[in-house]
């Protein structure tokens, strides 16, 4: 099983998540936009069991981030771990997109992503 790393911008925050994500998606919702910075969110979603992190993070609305350099970097409960798949260790990622969340909020000069389920607005 692969194992892939990542850190916050300061690296004072490090995770790691092992084997392969349930899903990889991308989210143009508002929330998304606005907690990014940018016009969509990319993401892996992995089981909770398989990510661990170290350092001090501060929440916001379930949403975790370093307190000293503010990188967005993941989201986690009792089954899942949803992970900003910017910070990993190495760019370009291997992972794909597998679906779009709130397309209808998509940027009109970004095409959808081939080969990927487009939804309206949330996963049904």
């Amino acid at each position: 099983m692969t194992t892939l790393s990542g850190q916050c911008l300061c690296q004072q925050v490090r995770l790691s998540v092992h084997g392969d994500p349930l899903r990889i998606g991308i989210c143009h919702c508002m929330d998304c936009r606005k907690e990014s910075g940018s016009a969509f969110t990319f993401y892996g979603i992995w089981p909770a069991s398989r990510f661990r992190f170290s350092g001090e993070t501060a929440e916001f609305q379930g949403r975790r981030f370093c307190p000293r350099c503010g990188s967005r970097l993941f989201s986690v409960d009792e089954h899942e771990a949803e992970i900003k798949l910017g910070i990993l260790d190495h760019a370009p990622t291997p992972l794909l997109p597998t679906y779009e969340l709130w397309i209808k909020r998509r940027e009109a000069w970004l095409s959808p992503i081939q080969g990927a389920e487009q939804f309206e607005e949330d996963r049904t």
